[in-house]
């Protein structure tokens, strides 16, 4: 194995892969043990593999780290990671604690934690990066950085003080919505809490929406109201009505009047549906555009940026005003027949004749069998007057139809022996907690 020093913070998102490689999955973390006189002891790495799933590659089963990429000898255990008393996550826990200077000259802040193979063959923390605080009176930059060994500083860790999380949100910040909300759900529950409470509205939003409902509904309680409608406005509306119906009716009633106006009344619209109808699922944002827009300004409206990859699969087109519950429906314009035609084309010529929307109190399962019979990606609501009121997607459907914990559930539980032959470099998954050798 190369033995050259590896900084942990660095290590996040790195790529996995087997000995003639093919890739296995991603690092999210590095687990140490301590001990009393040296150093703490690197015992394996957190990937997180196909599925979401996190599971426990054993140190001993790495054979090079190095070069923006980490090999294996091909054994991985499959089986979700659990974390054992005594375990501690480097970059989950200890990026961010405080530390003491053994020789008294004051405190800082660890900001990353370097680890480097012995000479037995082990890997330790070797060094920290630790930052000093600001000693000037001015209000920009930050203190003075500097490199330590583990036994030159010991952590300081007030009783009933909360362990900073800036620097786990910086580790993570690269993160997808999903993968940092499956990032929480494997912390600790206090670490979560105090991670959520640190990320930003827009940011918090984005995590609670990918969470099974349970967690949600957690966070939430851990924010004061103001802070708790903050995060509510930044929510997709079918997501926040999600959120809301499973509060208390007077939270929920109480956050609805401290959020946006614009974005309670949408809110409370789809409150009033019921849950397994097709007003229950849809969201009331949809990009709504008059007949005569062109095609240059369609495909400029789903190029933005923060738009969810179903909601710009198509446009809708409708009679005056453009703001769900809209003039009456005309139809809707797939962004594929945009491509086909010049840029100052007519979206009111380009409507697609053959899809009828669903009323709100459409069921949901026959919201999902049209999908599927039309190959669609979504559909759109009209009610009693033939006005628009949101859009079905296709990731609305598939929340409603999987079991409520999907998130959080393995893929094959029991896990499946597979052992193809060492010789083929092929994963080999084995039964059990961990895999490798069982030693730590």
């Amino acid at each position: 194995m190369s033995a050259a020093r590896v900084f942990v913070a660095r290590l996040a998102g790195t790529t996995v892969f087997d000995p003639v490689g093919d890739r296995v999955g991603k690092v999210r973390d590095v687990l140490v043990v301590y001990r009393k006189n040296d150093p703490p002891r690197v015992v394996g790495l957190i990937v997180e593999i196909p599925g979401k799933r996190r599971v426990f590659l054993s140190i001993g089963r790495v054979t090079s780290i190095g070069s923006g990429q980490i090999i294996t000898n091909g054994i991985i255990n499959v089986r979700r990671f659990e974390q054992r008393g005594g375990e501690v996550r480097v970059i989950a826990e200890l990026l961010g604690r405080r530390v003491v200077f053994a020789d008294g000259t004051g405190e800082a802040t660890i900001e990353d934690v370097a680890i480097e193979e012995t000479e037995t063959g082990d890997w330790a923390v070797s060094q920290l990066f630790v930052r000093k605080p600001k000693t000037g009176p001015s209000p920009f930059g930050k203190g003075a950085t500097t490199f330590v060994s583990w036994n030159e500083v010991r952590e300081k860790q007030n009783r009933g003080e909360a362990q900073s999380a800036e620097q786990l949100i910086a580790t993570y910040s690269e993160l997808k919505p999903a993968d940092l909300a499956n990032t929480l759900l494997d912390l600790p529950q206090q670490r979560m809490l105090e991670v959520a409470e640190e990320l930003p509205d827009d940011r918090l939003a984005d995590v609670l929406e990918e969470m099974p409902e349970s967690e949600q509904v957690q966070i939430l309680a851990q924010l004061n109201d103001d802070r708790a409608a903050d995060v509510l406005d930044q929510m997709q509306p079918d997501d926040a009505a999600d959120l809301i119906a499973q509060l208390s009716d007077e939270r929920g009633e109480h956050l609805l009047e401290l959020m946006q106006p614009e974005e309670a009344e949408d809110v409370r619209m789809l409150l009033s549906y019921n849950p397994d109808t097709a007003g229950g699922l849809m969201t009331t944002e949809p990009i709504i555009v008059s007949a005569d827009a062109t095609v240059a300004e369609g495909l400029a409206l789903i190029r933005r940026h923060e738009l969810a990859p179903a909601l710009g699969a198509a446009v809708c087109v409708t009679l005056p005003p453009y703001e769900a519950p809209t003039g009456r429906f005309l139809g809707v314009v797939h962004f594929q027949r945009m491509l086909r035609y010049p840029p100052h084309v007519r979206l009111g010529t380009l409507l697609d004749p053959g899809l009828e929307p669903v009323t709100a109190d459409t069921s949901a399962a026959e919201v999902s069998r049209i999908l599927a019979s039309y190959n669609l990606v979504s559909v759109p609501v009209v009610d009693e007057k033939y006005r628009l009121v949101g859009v079905v997607t296709i990731d609305d459907v598939l929340d409603y139809l999987l079991p409520d914990d999907w998130r959080s559930q393995d893929e094959d539980d029991p896990v499946k022996r597979a052992e193809p032959s060492d010789e083929t470099g092929s994963i080999r998954i084995v039964n059990g907690r961990r895999g490798g050798s069982g030693t730590r």
